[in-house]
């Protein structure tokens, strides 16, 4: 049933995707053929093609970059370097500006956690 949690997702080279969307363009393959020959979720598949009919084949190299907090590693980090742990404090400070021009604090950590109004009322 799917990938254990936590686990690494599959990435896979340019030029395997190339040939996968290739046979769909190209060849007419179906999306389903597709997905029995190679073993890889349809909305993989349709959205290498989406891509590539987009963008071209520079569209498919960029797509393996991930997206995402540049920081949420981290946290979990254990050996940090100066500037990572600035970085890090920065950032944390920046989102609690950020909550505070919405009005809210945050009390707690994890399944405590509360969103406290300014005005003292309390929103789970």
């Amino acid at each position: 049933m799917g990938r254990p949690k936590g686990g690494k997702n599959k990435q896979y080279s340019f030029e395997y995707k190339l040939r996968i969307v290739n046979e769909y363009v190209n060849d007419h393959e179906s999306y389903s053929t597709l997905v029995s020959k190679y073993r890889i979720v349809f909305s993989v598949i349709h959205r290498w093609v989406r891509i590539y009919l987009d963008k071209g084949e520079e569209g498919l190299k960029g797509i393996h970059q991930r997206k995402g907090n540049p920081y949420a590693a981290l946290h979990t980090s254990r050996k940090l370097s100066e500037i990572e742990r600035l970085r890090l404090e920065l950032m944390k400070k920046d989102i609690e500006i950020e909550r505070l021009k919405k009005g809210y604090i945050v009390k707690g950590v994890g399944l405590k956690k509360e969103y406290v109004t300014c005005l003292g009322k309390t929103i789970k």
